[in-house]
């Protein structure tokens, strides 16, 4: 079966009972065809380097990346030895993904907030160890530390993935990364001008532009899924973004900061005690659903399984070079999955390697 390279799902999307579902759903992917699983990090029981390396053990064919960690929440000798290891035991399939984190969480944790220029510096870092050198006296906005090495027998391209939002992250992920990854909910004008950021930032530094690969996350929740699932993992994980960073994404959009300050005043919102997609009742999700705009919502793959695949068509339409099928699990997507095969265009994505950050062939 030919390999979907230009599609990911997220594995253990939501909130799952145990780690041990990714083993299935890994397994299911690579039935589907699916070229990439992605893996979001939480502090609880989804830490990115061990659902990694039980991604890379039960898998074959299908590319990894982490969507993603924190550059400082491990030593960079750590997140390298993490990342050489997976690259060893997957024969090139994993891409160390990175993300700036969510500020009010690490701000309860005593984390420090993460600035442009410590990722930048950390990158480098990451290259210049994987390629065996002997990093001293480094002292730069991503630390300071006299030694960093694994030693001079790697010499290792690891691709690089960045989760990207606001317009600083978009030049960063163009200029320095190998693969950049948009956020969920963007409508087709922001998911445009992202892609077109990127890109720019890319051709700015003195790169080709169609070496970072921009991915859409793209929520993919077809009809043929239970009603109260379907608003779970639209309403409730919209409402939930709206909990952490909801200006962010207010602004990104263009939307009403207005309807925002209402969604946050709401009895019913202050009185949900955690992520809303996690704890919400279903009379509680009922309730925030009269809270959203149905345009905030419609940037999303609903409906049967053609109209899904008309709106994920229309993310690559729209310069994105692959599209993750985000909120659903394989076995989920499996419909939409088998209507998308028998219309994909031939030759169009022959080049895409299954690394959704390696690079692409001539």
């Amino acid at each position: 079966m030919e390999r979907l390279n230009e599609l990911g799902f997220y594995t253990l999307a939501g909130a799952p009972r145990t780690p041990r579902e990714l083993i299935a759903e890994v397994g299911q992917a690579e039935a589907l065809g699916l070229g990439a699983a992605f893996i979001s990090e939480r502090f609880n029981i989804k830490e990115a380097a061990t659902l990694s390396g039980a991604v890379g053990a039960v898998s074959r064919e299908i590319g990894i990346a982490t969507a993603a960690t924190n550059h400082n929440t491990r030593h960079p000798m750590v997140t390298a030895a993490f990342a050489m290891t997976m690259h060893r035991l997957t024969e090139g399939r994993f891409s160390l993904g990175l993300g700036r984190g969510i500020a009010p969480l690490f701000d309860a944790y005593g984390i420090p907030r993460i600035k442009t220029a410590e990722i930048e510096d950390f990158v480098g870092l990451m290259r210049r160890i994987w390629r065996g050198e002997t990093v001293i006296g480094h002292d730069g906005p991503a630390g300071k530390y006299p030694v960093l090495s694994m030693g001079p027998d790697y010499d290792e391209h690891i691709p690089m993935t960045f989760t990207a939002f606001g317009p600083h992250s978009l030049a960063l992920g163009g200029r320095a990364f190998d693969a950049v990854v948009l956020h969920t909910f963007f409508t087709d004008e922001t998911t445009a001008r992202c892609v077109a950021a990127v890109k720019q930032a890319a051709e700015q530094a003195g790169r080709d532009p169609a070496a970072v690969r921009v991915w859409s996350c793209f929520a993919t929740v077809g009809d043929h899924l239970p009603e109260a699932l379907r608003r779970k993992k639209t309403v409730g994980r919209m409402a939930t973004y709206l909990q952490g960073y909801g200006d962010l994404m207010v602004k990104t959009n263009g939307w009403d900061p207005a309807v925002l300050t209402r969604f946050r005043a709401d009895p019913v919102v202050t009185g949900i005690r955690g992520a809303i997609d996690t704890v919400a009742t279903p009379e509680q999700l009922e309730h925030v659903a009269g809270l959203i705009p149905e345009d905030w919502l419609a940037p999303a793959a609903t409906g049967d399984a053609e109209r899904c695949v008309e709106k994920i068509r229309g993310q690559l339409d729209l310069g994105c070079d692959g599209v993750i099928l985000h909120g659903a699990t394989p076995e989920e997507l499996e419909p939409i999955v088998r209507v998308y095969r028998k219309t994909r265009p031939p030759g169009r994505f022959e080049a895409l390697p299954a690394n959704p950050a390696g690079p692409v062939a001539a």
